[in-house]
């Protein structure tokens, strides 16, 4: 059974053709600057060096073909033809409350997925379209719907609700619904495989923390809180959004700025987070850089991102009532041991103590832990696209 995952953006769409049987990558790669000047298709065929194509792309169905194309290439491609793809896996950021699991896709599930741009308007109408895409062009291929927002499902009505008048949830369906769920879901499985445990026996905390960041608590398998909530606005600080503010400052600086709601909305999910701190950039390794040669809104920036990151952390030790272990997933969380370090110092007493050395190691998966640790914690890489692929043969 081959796989081939489809993640959609505005102009980009992201792809990765699977082979089921030992969950090998053939081929993966990258459209971009879809319906803009200079497009390009981006091919990796399994561990061969990348290929850049310059590729006219106006829209998402030709990215589609292009894709197709690559894959069935005399050179490039894995497969003779598109008969070989088996389903086709597709990445839907936002299903509301409307879905708990990843599903088959069809006619009744496209209208529940339209129904969720009013609260999810950047994300959802790029992943329809991709989704009409592939089916003009391979109708007779199976695709699986694969939510973002799925995991959190469980969560109970206490931890999902804002103090809001409850009408206002049930006309508008304002609530936290929770993102990165196939990540947090796949490195917290991932996390039992380490530990030795049934995944459905443990108390886990799952950090994902890239540009955009969100944290977990999953107990005995199922998401009982996270940190994003109605949009991926909500929790931590992170590469260019806010994280969570006081509600009022929206009101005053829409009529100190004189802002409109869009304004507010670039302003918050845009110029914020370590980028409005540090005014220097949004990528961890360029703020270090500065906060080493002396920048202190630099190094303001990574210490309210690792303070928000701890306090989380805490949180979720109490919502659990402890924890057997704390992971760290996404580019920041796998690959910046002084983010790590600086959240994780000074957590003693809540049974994290950390081996330092095996802290700044590079590695694909690890335990950081000293040996005595009460609590566990793990790095583990995420694999979305993996999660997803495994969504999809699943369910077919």
């Amino acid at each position: 059974m081959k796989i081939l995952v489809i993640n959609t953006g505005s102009s980009s769409l992201k792809y990765q053709f699977i082979d089921m049987a030992n969950e090998a990558v053939l081929a993966k790669g990258l459209c971009d600057r879809i319906g803009i000047e200079n497009s390009y298709l981006k091919h990796t065929k399994e561990d061969n060096d990348a290929v850049v194509l310059e590729k006219s792309l106006p829209d998402h169905k030709t990215a589609i073909k292009e894709v197709i194309n690559a894959l069935t290439d005399s050179e490039l491609g894995v497969i003779s033809s598109m008969d070989e793809i088996s389903a086709i896996g597709h990445r839907i950021v936002h299903g509301g409350e409307k879905f708990h699991d990843s599903v088959i896709i069809d006619d009744e599930v496209m209208n529940a997925i339209r129904d969720c741009i009013d609260i999810a308007p950047l994300h959802n109408p790029p992943n329809i379209v991709g989704i009409e895409a592939c089916r003009q062009i391979m109708p007779n291929i199976r695709m699986i719907a694969v939510f973002d927002t799925a995991f959190h499902q469980t969560m109970p009505q206490y931890a999902y609700l804002y103090a809001l008048p409850y009408e206002i949830y049930e006309k508008y369906g304002i609530r936290k619904y929770g993102f990165h769920g196939t990540s947090h879901k796949y490195v917290a499985q991932r996390a039992a495989v380490m530990l030795g445990k049934p995944f459905e026996s443990l108390k886990l905390i799952t950090c994902h923390l890239g540009n955009g960041a969100s944290i977990c608590a999953i107990d005995k398998g199922r998401s009982v809180d996270t940190t994003m909530g109605f949009t991926p606005l909500q929790g931590l600080a992170m590469g260019t959004r806010s994280g969570s503010i006081d509600p009022q400052i929206l009101t005053f600086l829409m009529d100190k700025e004189n802002m409109c709601v869009k304004e507010i909305n670039d302003y918050l999910n845009k110029k914020s987070g370590v980028l409005g701190i540090s005014g220097v950039s949004s990528d961890f390794r360029d703020l270090h850089t500065a906060a080493e040669n002396g920048n202190k809104r630099a190094q303001m920036a990574i210490q309210v991102f690792c303070y928000r990151v701890k306090k989380y952390i805490g949180e979720y030790m109490a919502v659990l009532n402890g924890a057997d272990a704390v992971i760290f997933t996404a580019g920041v969380g796998e690959n910046n041991s002084i983010v790590r370090r600086t959240v994780l110092e000074g957590l003693e007493n809540m049974g994290i103590e950390i081996d330092w050395d095996k802290n700044t190691q590079k590695a694909q998966e690890m335990d950081i832990s000293t040996p005595g640790a009460r609590v566990r914690t793990l790095v583990v890489p995420t694999n979305e696209e993996l999660a997803i692929a495994r969504e999809t043969a699943k369910l077919i």
